[in-house]
């Protein structure tokens, strides 16, 4: 059983989703969040429906993956929910830039495609919620734009699978400066690649409440469709975008990032089976490239 587009609760999205874009740019999809938008974001999630994301039936723990103790600059829980009711959650981190406003995501965390009747779902309440830790400690920001590579064609798909946001800062403050940030590399890696992953998985182990790591070797597969870096790690939904990190030194919980937490499969207990991750792209290059512009 293959999770195609794990976010949030470990739902997987519908089976026929194409990106819908809310206002294109060149070489990219582009979501403007108005000002009143942003305050119904913050308004949304208060501390109870953060914290609610992990109710309900959820995957087995991890076995693998552990709870991660320490520093882990930049990394932090993304929010959203759907056109739909929906609430989700996903992992997101701060990326360098000169607005310093910048979190790399994966791309179906914000693109919601179709419904089974080919209606689109529409991402609304995006927030960043940085080093979330039972609860916010950090601050709340609310994203006032998103934007994926016109080459990512929807949560049906791995290939270039990654989001870029800008945010918000809050009390005047960029979250760069408050939370810190990941380097993030578009040069080739060889393979395989010692790989930390951080995520905030919904499992039964921390239902999406506390971090957790999972250092394993990561080995790079290609073929007609796309790049690709696997490894059989077992974070569960809501790890989504969460980084790959390739020199993680635990010392000071930073590392490189190469890629991003997109897809993986399950069995039939529900327990991830493997991770795998879009190699970067020129596209996506481009796109984080072109993020101090949202």
């Amino acid at each position: 059983m293959t999770w195609k587009a794990l976010s949030a609760s470990g739902l997987v999205l519908a089976a026929a989703l194409v990106a819908v874009p809310a206002q294109a740019a060149t070489g990219q999809v582009v979501t403007k969040v108005s000002e009143q938008d942003r305050e119904t974001a913050l308004a949304h999630w208060t501390p109870e429906r953060m914290k609610s994301v992990g109710d309900g039936d959820l995957p087995p723990a991890e076995q693998i993956s552990k709870p991660y103790e320490g520093a882990a600059p930049g990394v932090g829980r993304l929010f959203m929910s759907t056109s739909t009711g929906q609430d989700h959650s996903c992992t997101a981190t701060v990326v360098p830039s000169e607005t310093k406003d910048v979190v790399l995501t994966a791309g179906h965390c914000v693109n919601g495609g179709l419904d089974r009747w080919d209606n689109p779902i529409k991402i609304l309440n995006v927030v960043f919620v940085p080093g979330y830790d039972h609860g916010a400690k950090n601050g709340v920001f609310a994203a006032r734009a998103f934007a994926w590579s016109d080459t990512y064609t929807g949560p049906t798909s791995g290939l270039d699978d990654d989001a870029v946001i800008a945010l918000d800062p809050v009390d005047g403050r960029h979250v760069q400066d408050v939370a810190g940030s990941q380097d993030v590399s578009f040069d080739t890696v060889a393979s395989p690649v010692d790989t930390t992953i951080l995520g905030y998985p919904v499992s039964q182990l921390a239902k999406g409440e506390a971090l957790l790591s999972c250092a394993r070797p990561a080995t790079l597969k290609v073929n007609s469709v796309l790049s690709a870096w696997e490894t059989d790690c077992d974070l569960a939904g809501g790890a989504s975008g969460g980084p790959w990190l390739r020199g993680f030194d635990p010392a000071t919980g930073r590392g490189t990032i190469f890629s991003v937490t997109s897809r993986g499969s399950t069995n039939g207990d529900l327990v991830t089976t493997d991770l795998s991750g879009a190699a970067f792209s020129e596209a996506v290059e481009a796109l984080y490239v072109s993020a101090d512009d949202l």
